[in-house]
């Protein structure tokens, strides 16, 4: 007998006027300070809304409210042994790498640690059919790279990645190939793991060699490995993913994208180790969007890693250029890509090469 997909409201259709940009204020980790001793900028995501308001681009009542994910939601993923894991105040001080968090009674850890972090991962799968129905979404969290179905690890508590696509291979018709392109500067470990033998799943992973996880046995998983050298800059960048991205859709063309956009590539970041400028980041994106949107292929941007305080305005200062070159924006969100803007792009697109060096 068919195992029918559990009821969800992370499916329920939006009203018709919002962006397909998803968020919730709920996703911000404020705690008494503790957020503080993880390098990570625990507000980043309500700054990125901020500015990206500021520009007049969105307003509250045009964006997507992101719904917290249940437990029914995480074990389409999770097993429940992890879950209950999570009920230990020391297993999560380990996970989010902010050890004092271990001697917290687990009701406030749950409430201001893992709630934010559900709530993103609910994002995440909205934004996962979203992108189908509109042809592309934006969750301005998520992209918890390093969890897994049993084992999380590097601030990612729940496997988003996995679940969003799970989500859509269970219950969207006509979604039955995946393409993830991670571009933090970290090895996307837990959906390596999680998608080990699924040939469904097609994985980029373009990151600093040296540094956190060096999973090794997850890295089998990777049909296209790209590592990079301490203090990788633009221009070698930009042309090793602008190779690969445009070989890995043209060796398997996916029925969504997930794009793993981490800022964590960014120089001077205290973790991430490589040395690409702001203006670099918002190429990079828009080199992804370019080979999404040119071949129609629904793409699904997460945020992830970013660990310096001037990365929320990198962020929104590239979804802004993604709308004004064309890529994003309500019309085309409703209509597929029968958009001027978007069919200059995809003849324009052939020449984009020449064009990476950022003068």
């Amino acid at each position: 007998m068919p195992k029918w997909p559990h009821r969800t409201e992370l499916y329920e259709d939006p009203p018709s006027p919002c962006w397909p940009i998803v968020y919730s204020p709920d996703y911000n980790i404020t705690f008494m300070g503790l957020e503080k001793l993880h390098p990570f900028d625990a507000g980043k995501w309500g700054k990125v809304i901020n500015f990206l308001k500021e520009e007049k681009l969105i307003a509250d009542d045009l964006i997507v409210q992101a719904r917290e994910a249940t437990d029914e939601d995480l074990l389409v993923v999770h097993t429940r042994r992890y879950l209950n894991k999570l009920k230990w105040s020391f297993v999560v001080a380990t996970i989010t790498e902010i050890p004092p968090v271990a001697f917290l009674p687990n009701f406030v850890v749950q409430r201001k640690v893992l709630k934010p972090l559900r709530t993103q991962t609910g994002g995440t799968i909205m934004a996962g059919k979203l992108a189908v129905d509109r042809g592309w979404a934006i969750n301005v969290g998520g992209g918890f790279h390093h969890c897994s179905s049993d084992k999380g690890g590097g601030f990612c508590a729940y496997a988003d990645i996995t679940l969003a696509i799970k989500f859509l291979f269970e219950r969207v018709q006509g979604v039955s190939k995946a393409t993830i392109i991670d571009l933090d500067a970290h090895q996307g470990n837990g959906h390596e793991r999680d998608f080990m033998d699924d040939h469904r799943v097609y994985i980029m992973d373009a990151y600093n060699r040296y540094i956190y996880p060096g999973d090794g046995f997850a890295k089998r998983a990777i049909k296209r490995k790209v590592e990079l050298e301490w203090g990788t800059e633009d221009t070698e960048y930009l042309q090793k993913v602008h190779t690969h991205v445009e070989g890995a859709l043209n060796e398997l063309k996916p029925d969504i994208i997930v794009y793993n956009a981490g800022t964590d590539i960014l120089d001077g970041d205290p973790l991430g180790g490589l040395a690409i400028s702001p203006q670099g980041i918002v190429k990079r994106d828009e080199v992804v969007f370019k080979a999404a949107r040119s071949r129609r292929i629904p793409i699904l941007m997460v945020t992830s890693g970013g660990y310096q305080k001037r990365t929320a305005r990198i962020i929104a200062d590239s979804i802004l250029n993604l709308h004004n070159l064309g890529l994003i924006d309500k019309e085309l969100a409703t209509s597929g890509a029968e958009n001027p803007k978007v069919e200059q792009m995809i003849r324009d697109s052939a020449k984009d090469l020449t064009n990476l060096s950022l003068q």
